[in-house]
């Protein structure tokens, strides 16, 4: 455990005062020693920044003030991020206890992986667990051919992916992820680590809810050009199958084609 490399991690945030505390205590209740934890608020008016200041000295770097949306958010936080290994919570979600030791031991046994993507859980709004998403290790296409298959609150990446492909595509607010994501895994290794990092949240009020079009309309706008043959877009969901039950998920996959079948 010791020389554990220095992991930073932004949180957009704008008028989430319902669930920010909740995050902000997920993330500096970790107790990991090498931690720069970055704030970007666009300058919400629901009592946001006194949650903040609350936490202040515990932060590496925090601002409240209008922005251009999430992206340019993240983007602020990024350009402040001094961090070997990098990441965003967004602020109505979570970490899980022990994350950043584990995600530390993960990162020192396997220098030659550039982007880290462990599981996840749905929550609710009261954190109970709604189910598990288990990933495998992606690749630019698996992420061509379905989506996002990892998300934001279980990978982290190091800090030189920046210094080669720059920061988060500004022209998307709403699926800039996947974009984010292609352009890591056209040039870089990913692995898998078989663990829950953190949840994500389901509420009424999240932007996968609310602007479900505005999503369809930027994830046409990303693809455009790269769209896969619907047999390889069958071999990567079938490859996903094949290594989620060799990671030992055979129950995990009979649950999700339940699900499907009696949704």
């Amino acid at each position: 455990m010791h020389n554990l490399p220095k992991i930073s991690i932004i949180t957009p945030s704008f008028n989430q005062v319902k669930f920010l505390e909740r995050t902000i205590l997920s993330v500096i209740n970790q107790k990991y020693p090498n931690l720069e934890y970055i704030i970007v608020d666009g300058g919400s008016t629901d009592g946001s920044v006194e949650i903040i200041k609350k936490y202040q000295n515990q932060l590496a770097w925090w601002v409240s003030e209008k922005d251009n949306g999430q992206t340019h958010a993240i983007n602020k936080g990024l350009l402040k991020a001094s961090g070997e290994l990098i990441g965003w919570q967004n602020s109505d979600d979570i970490y899980y206890k022990d994350a950043f030791y584990n995600l530390a031991i993960f990162a020192k046994k396997n220098p030659d992986v550039d982007l880290i993507v462990g599981d996840m859980m749905i929550i609710n709004e009261e954190d109970k667990k709604i189910r598990d998403i288990k990933y495998v290790t992606p690749t630019y296409n698996s992420v061509l051919a379905e989506g996002m298959v990892l998300s934001n609150q279980a990978s982290f990446w190091r800090k030189k992916i920046h210094k080669d492909i720059g920061y988060l595509d500004e022209k998307y607010q709403y699926s800039f992820d996947r974009e984010w994501f292609l352009r890591v895994l056209k040039y870089y290794k990913a692995k898998h680590f078989s663990y829950f990092f953190g949840a994500i949240r389901q509420h009424k009020d999240t932007k996968s809810k609310t602007m479900s079009y505005k999503f369809k309309e930027e994830q046409i706008m990303i693809m455009s050009g790269k769209n896969l043959s619907f047999y390889k877009v069958l071999f990567y969901k079938f490859r996903r199958t094949i290594l989620t039950i060799l990671n030992g998920n055979l129950k995990y996959v009979f649950r999700g084609i339940n699900r499907r079948i009696f949704k």
